[in-house]
């Protein structure tokens, strides 16, 4: 497997694609195989940095104490105080709505507590928590800005809880070569965290939105 079978799949994806009138992202999907999900240890969760842009701008939000909350506000989407935590925690379609509009939470490591208490019900089924892999803990020493440059080319590869992870990868207005290198990098690092590597691979499709799902493998 190389990354021209991905760079193939796009050009096939975009010459089979009608024009819209908006930006159509670049979806890649694996159908993974042979794995028991209820078993912790076959489950999937890891962080990738790409290459490049993935196609969108990832939204950050920061839950942290006062001591952190100008370098936050400087570097992330929006910040919320823990003094203001309390109207989150009170008022579930407000934090729905919180957990939505941003891709990454980071949190301050001294109140992850109060973090859990207030946002874990609604961050943590929709897989955003604060998670500590992809640097999303943070005490006055991290430097945010840095942290955010990355986030915004990271994404998360999951399965929990189905055999199917899907993501975007870029947008058409990208160079092919970049969508394909994202999606390359992708594949290289999940075959690594899979029981039986490629073994553990089903197939797997790109496709813009609104297309059809050309085959990669």
């Amino acid at each position: 497997m190389n990354k021209n079978k991905f760079l193939e799949a796009l050009k096939k994806a975009k010459q089979g694609s009608k024009k819209r009138n908006f930006k159509q992202k670049v979806d890649l999907i694996f159908n993974l195989k042979d794995l028991n999900l209820k078993k912790p240890e076959q489950q999937v969760e890891f962080f990738v940095k790409l290459h490049y842009s993935k196609g969108r701008e990832s939204k950050i939000c920061a839950l942290v104490g006062p001591e952190l909350a100008t370098k936050a506000k400087s570097a992330c989407n929006n910040v919320i105080l823990v003094d203001d935590f309390q109207k989150y925690a009170g008022d579930k379609k407000l934090s729905k709505k919180l957990c939505n509009d941003y891709d990454f939470f980071i949190a301050q490591a001294n109140i992850m507590a109060k973090v859990a208490a207030a946002f874990g019900r609604i961050l943590g089924p929709m897989g955003k928590m604060p998670n500590p892999k992809a640097g999303c803990v943070v005490t006055d020493k991290t430097d945010l800005n840095a942290l955010c440059e990355n986030l915004k080319k990271t994404v998360k590869i999951s399965a929990k809880t189905s055999l199917i992870i899907q993501l975007i990868v870029g947008n058409e207005e990208m160079k092919d070569e970049e969508i394909a290198d994202n999606a390359y990098n992708i594949y290289e690092q999940l075959i690594h965290h899979l029981p039986n590597e490629k073994n553990n691979i089903k197939s797997i499709f790109l496709k813009l939105t609104m297309g059809k799902p050309i085959k990669v493998l």
